[in-house]
């Protein structure tokens, strides 16, 4: 009880959290996450978490499917775009965390935060025929034919952000990239699971555009891969935190975004592989520091979101 008090009012919430017991976060994962931040939460405030994971897609289509009766009071999301849209749609409230002083500015807004990055990669089976490759281009080489999968941009935002940034780096030769790599009989299968699972079982070589933490975690948990992020670059992902504007629990939705943002919060966010988002909290795999990373114009990407996607199921999908 003193370390819960203690907390509040070092939130300046005494007294508001007996109206705001619960707290409704909807998360595009991982899971483990979700939860861990949920019950961390809840042993320092009392504040019960409901917890909605899904994909990115599931998430935002849940929100607007709640559009006249919203249920949420917190979301992050897999893809950043999706909080400037929602930011320009005038769907959040405008809150920045104190703890967010120690996260980069790019990954700050007066709307949302980043809670922690991922970066897309190459996962390559490490048992299989295939050879390793080193860049994106390798793998429309004939010794990849029918062995590689790539997560659906419609369903996992952070597919979206690497078609989007490889269009950014390198213009038409993204798309005739994608087009080689349809040539080479690449699969499609759904969101990051659904593409990862067939390199784990060893039917496919190669996940083109993987969220590379979830990868990291399998190889420490023993599974036969490697990440690969290739030299000539890569897009990140920050996974944008935000509060939304028809939240009835401002003061609890505050009290969590603070705490994702805390040391605490940020370590638990770390133990899943991902970047953590403050640049004071060590992660587990190598950091921003350490990668090429494509600029995207996340404003201008937003917009075009269903001309991006329609083109690469015209290209890749509907070949």
């Amino acid at each position: 009880m003193l370390r819960t008090t203690a907390l509040a009012a070092s939130l300046g919430l005494i007294g508001t959290f007996a109206h705001a017991d619960t707290l409704t976060f909807y998360t595009a994962g991982p899971g483990g996450l979700a939860d861990a931040l949920a019950e961390a939460f809840q042993a320092e405030t009392g504040i019960t978490v409901n917890v909605f994971q899904g994909t990115t897609g599931q998430v935002m289509a849940r929100l607007e499917a709640e559009e006249a009766n919203p249920q949420a009071d917190v979301v992050v999301s897999a893809s950043w775009g999706s909080a400037v849209d929602m930011y320009e749609r005038g769907l959040l409230m405008e809150y920045l965390s104190p703890n967010a002083a120690e996260v980069p500015d790019f990954l700050t807004h007066s709307h949302y935060v980043a809670q922690g990055i991922s970066a897309l990669a190459m996962v390559w089976n490490t048992q299989s025929d295939a050879p390793r490759p080193s860049e994106w281009s390798d793998l429309t080489d004939e010794a990849y034919r029918d062995l590689i999968t790539m997560p659906d941009p419609a369903q996992s935002g952070a597919a979206f952000d690497l078609v989007a940034g490889l269009e950014a780096a390198m213009g038409e030769g993204a798309w005739e990239l994608l087009a080689g790599l349809a040539a080479n009989d690449m699969i499609v299968p759904g969101p990051n699971a659904a593409a990862l699972n067939p390199v784990l079982q060893g039917a496919k070589a190669v996940v083109f555009g993987a969220v590379d933490y979830i990868s990291y975690a399998q190889a420490a948990g023993g599974e036969t891969i490697e990440v690969i992020v290739p030299e000539s670059g890569t897009v990140i992902a920050p996974r944008p935190m935000m509060i939304l504007q028809s939240t009835s629990n401002p003061d609890a939705a505050k009290a969590f975004v603070d705490f994702v943002l805390s040391e605490a919060g940020q370590e638990l966010v770390a133990a899943t592989w991902m970047m953590p988002a403050r640049a004071d909290v060590e992660g587990l795999r190598p950091g921003i520091n350490d990668l090429n990373v494509i600029e995207v114009d996340e404003d201008a990407v937003a917009a075009r979101r269903e001309e991006i996607i329609a083109r690469f199921n015209e290209t890749v999908t509907n070949r």
